[in-house]
Parts: C-alpha cells; structure tokens; sequence
C-alpha cells in the first residue's frame, strides 16, 4: 500500500554571503524533531516504548527508497525516544539524533519489529545544531522585512530576522586569538601558540572554531594536539585551518614584506 510523501516541516538555517561558509557544519550538527508516526495494528504502550528503547543508541539504518542519497547500510545515533502524547494507532514522538538520520526509516523499523507495521505521517524539525523553533521566520515576514528595507529605508525588521554567523559556533570548541594574529589565519596561517589569548578543552582531531577578541568567527580548524598540553608549550603548531571566514587585511598584519 503506497501512504504518499509525508508533511514535512520546521527549521532550515539559511547562511547568507559569509555565513554559507558555516552551513556544513550547521548541517553536520544534531538534530531534534518531533514526528507523527501511525502504527497498523492495536498495541500496548509498554510494547511500543520497549520496541523504541531498542532503536535508541548506536543503529544501522539503510536510507528509503525515496531518498536524495546512495542506499548504502550506515550507522547514526538516536540519543533519545520519547513519546509526547498518543491517540489509538496515532503516536506523537520527539526524537534527538545524529544527522543523516532518516525519521521515516525508524518508524518503518519500529513497525517491523512491532509485526505488523508503521509510518511517518509528519515531521517536524524543531533543532539544526543551535538553531531551534524560536529562531523560525516564514517567508512572508522575511518578504516583508526585505520590501520594508528597500522601499521604506526601515531596516529594523531584517535586523530581526538576520542572526550573527557566529551563532552557528554554539556547541563548538572555541579559541581566542590574538588581532595581530587574525590576518595570518585569514590568508591560510595555522594558529600557533604564541597567538592564543583563550580556549576552550578540545582533543586532538576536534572541529574547533578560531574567534577574535571581540568574538568575530576568524576560521574553522582542526585541533593538532590536546588542549591539555597548552600549558606546557611556548611554541608550535594547534590548530590547521580548514575554512576560512574572516575577510583578509580586515585587520593588522603581523608580518613584515
């Protein structure tokens, strides 16, 4: 029997000039939804929430035929399963995971073990990494707020809407580097300890974000060593660039020609 696409709704962080730079990350992060799942057959809720305990954790999920990726085994984590509210054959779910975690796929699979089968019948997305339901503006308040900047002058209505790029950095390992050392980074330079200021604990191998003192995101990098051994150095290499977002000469040089 062929249930049709479901409705899919809920949070979508669009980066804009500089900001685009840091949607991968965004995208790479944890999500949150909340999802109307319809199983076929009368079951007690303690078989359901015991069947849901065991797709929480480490999983294996082949993506659905309807899907924009290689139907290819993978392994995601579900972090957590709870059921909000229920009505018959109707179940309201909020479920926290990895991404790439296909919210369709793990109704399917509750159904399978349940015997009798489930579906998705909605979702609705309420966390992308930091961004939440409380950041959500339609397009017709951002129509608005654009129509209000370009033929009114009023900007108060975009500056609203618009959040700074480094809001993106939430959950992020930070480093705090010196101004004389913004401009090296910015043209490719890896961070080095004597342009340190502040960090947070990071391990070798982390995703950490370079900031200025003024908490402008400068770069995305990975970690080289352990924050545990900052301590103990007065040189050397910490952390390699991989995507750089500050503008180049928006600060001093620190070298010489």
């Amino acid at each position: 029997m062929g249930w049709g696409y479901p409705k899919v709704t809920g949070v979508l962080p669009i980066g804009i000039e500089n900001a685009t730079k840091l949607i991968t990350y965004v995208t790479k992060s944890g999500k949150e939804y909340v999802c109307l799942m319809r199983v076929h057959c009368n079951t007690s809720m303690d078989t359901l929430k015991s069947i849901l305990k065991e797709l929480e954790g480490e999983i294996y999920q082949r993506p659905p035929v309807r899907s924009s990726v290689k139907r290819r085994l993978r392994t995601r984590k579900v972090n957590s399963i709870d059921i909000l509210d229920y009505s018959e054959k109707l179940y309201l779910l909020k479920i926290s995971s990895s991404p790439g975690t296909y919210m369709r796929k793990l109704c399917h699979d509750a159904g399978i073990i349940l015997g009798c089968g489930a579906h998705m019948i909605e979702l609705r997305r309420t966390r992308s990494g930091a961004f939440s339901e409380k950041n959500i503006v339609t397009m017709q308040e951002l129509a608005e707020a654009i129509y209000m900047w370009r033929n009114c002058r009023d900007e108060s209505e975009l500056r609203n809407i618009l959040i700074p790029m480094e809001y993106a950095l939430c959950g992020m390992p930070k480093v705090i580097v010196d101004d004389f050392a913004v401009n090296s980074v910015a043209y490719g330079a890896s961070i080095n300890v004597p342009g340190i200021v502040a960090y947070q604990e990071f391990k070798k191998g982390d995703t950490v974000a370079i900031i200025t003192l003024k908490g402008e995101a400068v770069a995305i990098g990975e970690s080289v060593i352990n924050s545990a051994t900052l301590n103990n150095m007065e040189k050397g290499e910490v952390i390699r660039p991989k995507r750089v977002i500050i503008s180049k000469d928006i600060y001093p040089k620190a070298w010489k020609k």
